[in-house]
């Protein structure tokens, strides 16, 4: 009865995990996020649209499997992914998927080339 409980319940956070990295809704962004956002944006004008962009695609998209600080969590660790994959390669990766992650959780053309071309830069 135990095991059939723990399967259950690792059934049940697995599908939650995997539901989590599909969301696209922009209204499920915490308040710190879009401070971070607003503080960037004002802060730093030497950073392009493009970059902030990118950060608050992959903090509503990405960031429940591979972490706030792209240290990974249930997807991979991305800090250095630059330095293994182009731009080209990482829009790859996002659009058809790869190992346990799905293809299409991002459906933008100019969303996947900003969060790709963001990430390469992570050297």
């Amino acid at each position: 009865m135990k095991l059939k409980n723990l399967l259950l319940a690792l059934g049940l956070g697995t599908t939650l995990a995997l539901a989590a990295c599909g969301g696209s809704d922009d209204s499920s962004s915490s308040d710190s996020s879009s401070t971070k956002e607003e503080s960037t944006m004002n802060d730093d004008s030497s950073k392009t649209e493009t970059a902030v962009d990118a950060e608050k695609i992959f903090a509503n998209n990405c960031a429940s499997c591979h972490g706030n600080n792209l240290e990974g969590n249930v997807g991979p660790n991305l800090t250095k992914v630059g330095s293994k994959y182009s731009s080209e390669e990482i829009q790859e990766i996002i659009k058809n998927g790869k190992g346990q992650m799905p293809a299409g959780i991002l459906k933008e053309d100019e969303e996947i080339v900003a969060v790709a071309d963001w990430l390469a830069e992570k050297k």
